[in-house]
């Protein structure tokens, strides 16, 4: 039997044998290994049987379990904007009308961050997530165009890889990598101490999920999550944290926001969603920052924050 790590360029056992602590523990351990896993796909033989004939189909039954799927989320609408298939993927990647490696590259590093500008990001992630292009052809391909932009080549490999490859060492290695218990010990101690301050808003779950709060930008990030299956990665870690602020405690935030997530998100149900909600409620993979009610000593984001980075309008 082979055991093979897919998901990533570097298996994940093989980029470390424990939790790591943030990403400049395990980031140079993943680049000494990238010369020997980020090489060229090895030309396979033709397989002899049809993958049909392959199958046990009594391991899975796969009618089931696709008519449980359509039923559990008929209430989520379906979008257009992102067409499935390797070739959708490879055209994202690459292609000559909008693709991210030779129309949008450039912009890479000093945009990401920018909800107003959301033609900086790859849009790999619903590819990536549902096996449709790998991590490892997107660095290669990457990788040759380095000459024209190195500084957005290396932040893209930077977030496809070692920040990708953190988010799987911690759900790998840490079994409560969705709850409270999953959390650094100077984090959990600190949210639970805070746990009964007092909040300006309480919204149920119904309400967030409705997109009815005070906070009209928290509303248009939920409601384009909702609507169009895909929220700016900036707006994932302000959408969390409100999400901290406006509800009883850490556990029923962490719980709401990575069900929300898993719901709506196209690329949700992924390591990097619950990492990405972890580090956002419980500080994983961050430090401690100034003390303050309800977040305690986890990093702070609000609404006059976003307005000094980009338009909020």
């Amino acid at each position: 039997i082979h055991e093979v790590d897919a998901h990533n360029v570097v298996p994940m056992w093989a980029a470390s044998v424990k939790l790591e602590y943030s990403a400049r523990t395990i980031r140079g351990k993943i680049n000494k290994l990238l010369p020997d896993y980020l090489i060229e796909f090895p030309k396979l033989e033709p397989p002899k049987k049809k993958w049909v004939e392959m199958m046990d189909k009594t391991l899975v039954n796969w009618d089931s379990l696709i008519d449980k799927v359509v039923r559990e989320g008929a209430e989520v609408p379906e979008i257009e904007w992102c067409v499935p298939g390797e070739e959708a993927g490879m055209e994202v990647l690459m292609g000559n009308k909008d693709g991210f490696l030779t129309k949008r590259l450039k912009n890479y590093s000093t945009d990401r961050n920018n909800p107003v500008k959301p033609k900086a990001l790859s849009g790999l992630s619903p590819y990536l997530h549902f096996g449709q292009i790998s991590a490892q052809r997107c660095a290669l391909e990457a990788r040759k165009v380095r000459n024209t932009s190195p500084q957005a080549v290396d932040t893209f490999l930077e977030e496809l890889i070692v920040r990708r490859e953190l988010s799987d060492n911690f759900c790998y290695y840490q079994p409560h990598y969705d709850s409270l218990l999953g959390a650094w010990e100077w984090a959990r101690k600190s949210l639970i101490d805070h746990a009964s301050d007092k909040r300006e808003h309480i919204y149920s779950l119904e309400q967030l999920e409705k997109g009815q709060t005070a906070d009209n930008l928290w509303n248009a990030s939920q409601l384009e999550m909702v609507y169009q299956g895909k929220m700016h990665g900036f707006m994932r870690m302000y959408w969390a944290k409100k999400i901290l602020e406006w509800t009883k405690g850490p556990e029923e935030a962490l719980s709401i926001s990575i069900y929300l997530n898993n719901k709506y998100e196209i690329d949700g149900r992924d390591p990097s969603g619950y990492v990405g909600c972890m580090w956002s409620i419980c500080g994983v993979h961050d430090q401690g920052w100034k003390e303050r009610p309800v977040f305690g000593k986890i990093r702070y984001m609000n609404y006059a924050g976003c307005k000094r980075k980009f338009n909020v309008v």
